[in-house]
């Protein structure tokens, strides 16, 4: 519980919380990727979890009409394609339904299966768990080979983590050990007692637990709920990338807050149109859900695997437990999560590839921007100088008075990095201009290792001589910045900008790709084409773009 928010990477960063000192650390590049690529698989979950829920919904048509076998395909783009297009919108207007339609979603599908066990309840039998343990001594690697189909019957709860954010762990635990689990446990076993008394119901027992009455209104339901479902996904995508964005994982976008309440509603244009174009596009590969399934269970698995060993991680290095205590817990879970992806791993030919090609796609984009961020952050440190010694130039005591530029009235805000040098931008500016503000102000945004920051703590303000000053501001990974709201934050402090009088500089670098190391070529034309493409600094930070100069240097990268 990363202060009320979930998730893989707001787990992440709670581990990290402890370990910035040592940032060069093997162990602590290990758990990034870990992190990394548990994110990077969760954007594959979202590209399938809408695609295979609409499409398995859509085809209890071939139930009701076999003849209507031919609008599966139809129906089901055309919902994605709404579902995607209405995302801009936000859900604020129409999330008051959400609820009860999953409430009335439940109720159904776990009375339809309780109907169900009444008329067959020797399937309780299965509860044994001795008959698991002789199946797979009997089956052996068809039993193994046979989790990757169970495992469609836990799918979905690695959202439950990464929904804390939304409903809190109260409202989770209450819904699901009250209404969810009963309600799919009845539901599991009434598919069950439907084929043990009908075999040929296998072909899909699901739709067939409802009378035929009221299988086409089943059919709607599951569609509404497929919806709902999808759309959690897609708003966990939103959030993770946001989360990405402020922890310094992926470039700046557009972020749209849709609420003037909740500020949790947001919408990422750039993810939203990656996520619709890539659910069409597996619709249209794999044409059924049976089909699609096999791709469904390595995002999954692997989610849930990589968040068990990071939970070992973060008990022992912040919770203090021993090796035995953290081991004992996250092993059981680590066990059966590794057997299931272990058991999905052999779908990898039938389409299990799909989720792994997104999430090395997405692991390289975000690898990529890290290091190459972190490269040219040091190569802006090398080019730059102390903050002191350019406030000992400015100085009386200088005698070059070539040092002493004329100051012109108003205030500069330069954006810089969280260090104790002079940002780059204003040397070209002294260099260049030959004129300084009569006020500077140094302005530092740093993102912290929770999803929000008070404030009251957002802003410190620290004042040098020659009307100098550093704001450096504080927000959590949840938030998004915001520059006026610092400036009047910071007058509160002592540092005064009046918004018609102030200046922002800005520093865009030109980057050369070199030959030489750190970063393979490919991979810096890939950082290169990021950057380029990046939303403006002005527009993801609020600032007002009539008061914006750019200055630009060329570096080789």
């Amino acid at each position: 519980d990363n202060n009320g928010e979930g998730g893989i990477l707001a787990l992440l960063a709670l581990i990290l919380q402890k370990q910035r000192r040592d940032a060069d650390s093997l162990r602590r590049r290990i758990i990034i990727a870990l992190g990394l690529i548990g994110a990077a698989l969760l954007y594959g979950d979202g590209v399938i979890t809408p695609a295979i829920s609409v499409l398995s919904a859509v085809e209890g048509l071939e139930v009701v009409a076999p003849q209507s076998q031919h609008l599966v395909l139809p129906l089901t783009i055309a919902i994605l394609a709404v579902l995607f297009f209405f995302q801009q919108h936000g859900t604020a207007s129409v999330g008051k339904i959400f609820g009860p339609v999953m409430v009335i979603w439940f109720v159904a599908i776990g009375a339809l299966g309780l109907r169900e066990v009444m008329l067959a309840p020797q399937i309780l039998v299965a509860a044994n768990p001795w008959y698991g343990v002789q199946f797979f001594a009997h089956h052996g690697r068809a039993a193994f080979v046979l989790l990757g189909a169970v495992v469609l019957a836990v799918t979905g709860a690695e959202a439950l983590y990464a929904d804390m954010g939304h409903f809190g762990k109260r409202p989770i635990r209450l819904a699901w050990f009250l209404l969810v689990l009963p309600a799919l446990l009845a539901n599991y076993f009434g598919q069950g007692a439907l084929i043990l008394r009908e075999p040929a119901s296998s072909i899909n027992p699901f739709y067939l637990l409802a009378p035929s009455a009221l299988q086409f209104p089943l059919i709607v339901l599951a569609t509404i709920a497929a919806i709902i479902a999808s759309q959690a996904l897609i708003s966990g995508a939103f959030s993770l990338t946001q989360q990405s964005v402020q922890l310094g994982y992926s470039p700046r976008v557009q972020i749209i807050h849709t609420s003037h309440t909740d500020t949790g509603q947001i919408f990422v244009p750039e993810i939203n149109r990656a996520l619709g174009v890539g659910c069409i596009l597996v619709v249209l590969m794999f044409r059924s859900s049976s089909a699609l399934a096999a791709a469904y269970g390595i995002a999954v698995t692997g989610t849930m695997a990589i968040t068990s060993i990071l939970f070992y991680v973060l008990a022992r290095t912040q919770w203090q437990w021993s090796i035995w205590r953290a081991g004992s817990l996250s092993g059981v879970f680590l066990i059966i999560d590794l057997a299931f992806f272990s058991a999905n791993m052999l779908k990898i030919v039938q389409g299990g590839w799909v989720p792994l090609v997104i999430a090395a796609g997405v692991f390289t984009l975000m690898t990529t921007w890290q290091r190459g961020r972190l490269i040219v952050r040091n190569l802006l440190r090398d080019a730059s100088i102390p903050l002191d010694v350019l406030l000992k130039d400015l100085s009386d005591e200088n005698p070059d008075k070539r040092f002493r530029p004329a100051r012109v009235p108003g205030t500069a805000v330069f954006l810089t990095s969280e260090s104790k040098d002079a940002p780059l931008v204003l040397l070209h500016h002294l260099k260049h201009n030959k004129v300084l503000h009569e006020n500077v102000v140094l302005l530092s945004i740093v993102s912290a290792q929770v999803p929000e920051v008070p404030i009251t703590d957002r802003v410190e303000v620290t004042a040098f001589p020659h009307n100098f000053g550093r704001i450096k501001a504080k927000y959590g990974f949840m938030q998004t910045p915001n520059v006026p709201e610092i400036l009047s934050l910071a007058a509160e402090r002592g540092i005064v900008a009046k918004p018609t009088e102030t200046t922002y500089y800005l520093g865009r670098e030109n980057l050369i790709p070199t030959g030489t190391k750190p970063l393979a070529h490919w991979r810096k034309q890939l950082f290169i084409f990021m950057s380029r493409n990046a939303r403006p600094a002005t527009e993801f930070f609020g600032i007002p773009p009539n008061r914006v100069v750019e200055l630009g240097a060329q570096m080789e990268f």
